[in-house]
């Protein structure tokens, strides 16, 4: 496995100037916001493709650096119930594609999306309960109206230009948030579905990342490296599902931390270990969230990752 990284942390520099931070704290590949919530600072597909000479530039860059790219990252919400909204996540989705297309690469990571709860809808709902009857309503709607044509579709756009892994990050609020309903999505388009495994998402939900990892096995196209404090007092009092802003660490029921800080080493080894039991080799992407520690000494921190991969 290589170290690698969310490199949107880095944004504000020059990509050159980033890269160069990156090779000096141990990192191998990097993982580029492509549009979507990540933006484009650095890599704007759609201008690359549409200018040689800045194309050129930046391959010259990224060889330069030393490092690899193991992913575009893309990450929207392309089905969101404004169509205009979904339109422009949608567009950048492609223009990743377009632009691993032209880089020899095969994985872009994204999320599912999620869908309003009818064709009148302003606004995504993520529904987590089954009851009233309203909600299985909604779910029927958004999966079979929505979710899987609008990936039946994409999915065979991706494969005709190469890219023939989706990785998916499992996260609430999108549709696809847990193992059940990505090899729900799987199997309804095919294998170009998989996931992006962020075992930061699945630790406050109460999954357990190393069966999640056994049970997804070779449906894992890449992988990030992010923590969670699950705050014991908070969660007795009020459960997981927390809607309080990031930053008010004390009263939330968890929040995303630097790997280390929210579970121990013997933890992190476990879960490293099992991707490599299930035939994983591909890139572990530091993405760091931790709003207690600022971003160098969170990715420096992080970096000395390699002595347990």
């Amino acid at each position: 496995m290589k170290i690698g990284i969310v490199a949107n942390i880095m944004q504000d520099k020059p990509l050159a100037e980033a890269l160069d931070y990156f090779r000096n704290i141990g990192i191998q590949t990097i993982e580029p916001g492509c549009g979507g919530y990540a933006g484009k600072s650095h890599v704007n597909p759609a201008v690359l493709l549409g200018d040689k000479e800045k194309m050129d530039g930046f391959k010259r860059t990224i060889a330069d650096s030393g490092l690899t790219i193991s992913a575009l990252s893309c990450h929207g919400n392309p089905i969101h119930p404004d169509r205009g909204i979904a339109a422009a996540y949608d567009e950048d989705m492609r223009d990743a594609v377009r632009l691993c297309k032209e880089l020899g690469l095969d994985t872009i990571t994204c999320f599912s999306g999620c869908a309003g709860d009818g064709t009148d809808s302003k606004y995504p709902n993520w529904v987590t309960c089954p009851w009233p009857d309203d909600y299985l309503k909604i779910l029927d709607y958004q999966w079979n109206e929505v979710l899987i044509p609008y990936w039946k579709e994409f999915a065979a756009f991706a494969k005709e230009n190469g890219v023939t892994k989706i990785a998916l990050e499992l996260h609430p609020g999108f549709m696809v948030y847990n193992s059940e309903t990505l090899k729900r999505l799987r199997g309804e388009v095919g294998r170009e579905i998989g996931v992006n495994f962020d075992p930061s998402h699945l630790l406050w939900q109460g999954m357990d990342p190393v069966s999640v990892i056994r049970e997804l096995k070779d449906a894992i196209y890449h992988v990030h490296a992010k923590d969670v404090k699950v705050d014991s007092i908070n969660t007795a009092v009020n459960g997981v599902l927390d809607t309080k802003h990031y930053s008010n660490e004390i009263n939330r029921s968890w929040i995303f931390r630097t790997i280390g800080y929210g579970n121990d080493t013997a933890y992190w080894k476990n879960i490293f270990s099992t991707l490599r039991i299930i035939g994983y080799d591909g890139a572990v992407s530091i993405e760091h969230e931790d709003s207690l520690i600022n971003r160098f000494e969170g990715l420096e921190k992080r970096s000395g990752l390699s002595k347990n991969l």
